[in-house]
């Protein structure tokens, strides 16, 4: 797998919303590593595409409430299974679940499998109340996708939450998950 430092020099094939990404990015002067692959879908094809990126690629979850009223994008480490139990307490939302591929489109104009922070830059009612797990505070890089899960990229945690979220007016609320 080839690390490219920044955007791709052709943008053949490539879809609007990931060159929006990029777009965006070399605009707020946010620097990234990018891999390109094949569709990454599950956490385990993201492991070998974070070790090379020198990031852990996180684990997205596009959550609702039970009356799809509020919406939650939670990051969290890949390792760490996911318990609704143990999040609902943290934010004061019972009955949590996943949000259908309707909502994802809707709010962050994304797809399964390619749910992302950056699809935050299309919340802009922000309507989506981000979570992100205290372990990946800790991590100086962050790793994700860039709207398309062809492609894979890295940025310094700090520029994600000091530059990125001001830009999409998203705060964050931390949250601590064990998993067990």
């Amino acid at each position: 797998m080839n690390i490219y430092e920044g955007r791709p020099a052709d943008v053949a094939g490539r879809s609007e919303k990931e060159i929006a990404a990029y777009d965006m990015l070399d605009a707020l002067g946010i620097a990234y590593k990018r891999a390109d692959h094949e569709p990454a879908m599950t956490m385990e094809d993201c492991v070998a595409i974070g070790e090379a990126l020198g990031a852990h690629i996180c684990k997205n979850l596009f959550l609702c409430n039970r009356q799809k009223t509020d919406f939650y994008l939670l990051l969290m480490p890949g390792d760490k299974v996911f318990k609704t139990k143990e999040l609902s307490s943290q934010i004061n939302s019972a009955r949590l679940s996943f949000a259908g591929p309707e909502e994802l489109a809707q709010y962050l104009n994304l797809t399964p499998g390619s749910a992302t922070v950056l699809g935050l830059a299309y919340d802009k009612e922000c309507k989506v109340r981000l979570l992100i797990d205290k372990d990946l505070l800790a991590m100086e890089w962050f790793g994700c996708h860039p709207c398309m899960n062809t492609s894979s990229i890295a940025m310094k945690k700090k520029d994600m939450l000091e530059k990125f979220l001001p830009s999409t007016g998203h705060d964050y609320t931390e949250v601590t998950l064990v998993g067990e």
